[in-house]
């Protein structure tokens, strides 16, 4: 539970944005908190978030942020290809309302949940448990960064589809995150690689005012 409890808290919230797409700005807040306490909760008790390779876990977030926005840099109508933007995938628009762009305070909450929540609780689904329980059910007995070629690319595919229309980067973040937990063999470096990956796609989308990347 504190591995999945998390991740599965938040899917709710992303459905119900999904399923009631007029009221985003008051459902984001609410996501927030909720899935902040629920992690609280759940989750407090794992043990040391303490990351021991700061330098390779920044160097692997800032090249998943290099592979996630160099396709839409290179090629402006890359993201408008079929296999991107079809009935499965959905298609790379921000579901951001127009006056949620202007409102700091609004803006400052999602920067927070997209560094300060999303990396944990989706590194503790990923790689803390289903790419264990993928080895073994009773995934505790399994050292954190054990490597099986199955629980590694079935973990980067599920990843991948997790993100929709960005699910060919999402593939490549996948794969450098296991790969990273592979070497690192600890959750918080995997954690710390996330949060500076969506902390400066978010520096990216206010700085550039391309919100798509905020679905």
């Amino acid at each position: 539970m504190p591995y999945v409890v998390p991740f599965a808290t938040f899917m709710v919230f992303v459905a119900l944005a999904h399923w009631l797409p007029e009221s985003p700005r008051l459902l984001y807040p609410i996501r927030v908190v909720v899935v902040g306490v629920v992690l609280a909760i759940f989750s407090r008790h794992l043990g040391s978030f303490r990351a021991g390779h700061w330098a390779g876990s920044i160097m692997i977030g800032l090249a998943v942020f290099v592979l996630w926005v160099a396709p839409d840099v290179l090629w402006p109508t890359y993201r408008s290809h079929w296999l991107l933007d079809n009935s499965l995938a959905g298609s790379a628009k921000s579901s951001v309302p127009h006056d949620v762009k202007h409102d700091l305070g609004s803006i400052a909450l999602r920067i927070f949940g997209s560094t300060g929540l999303v990396p944990v609780l989706e590194e503790l689904f990923w790689r803390g448990w289903l790419m264990r329980w993928l080895i073994r059910p009773d995934f505790e007995a399994v050292p954190l960064g054990t490597y099986t070629r199955y629980s590694f690319w079935v973990t980067a595919a599920l990843f991948a589809a997790e993100h929709g229309a960005y699910w060919d980067v999402g593939l490549l973040a996948g794969v450098l995150y296991n790969w990273w937990m592979v070497r690192t063999g600890r959750l918080a470096d995997c954690i710390v690689a996330h949060a500076v990956s969506n902390g400066l796609l978010a520096a990216y989308v206010l700085y550039t005012g391309q919100w798509q990347y905020w679905l």
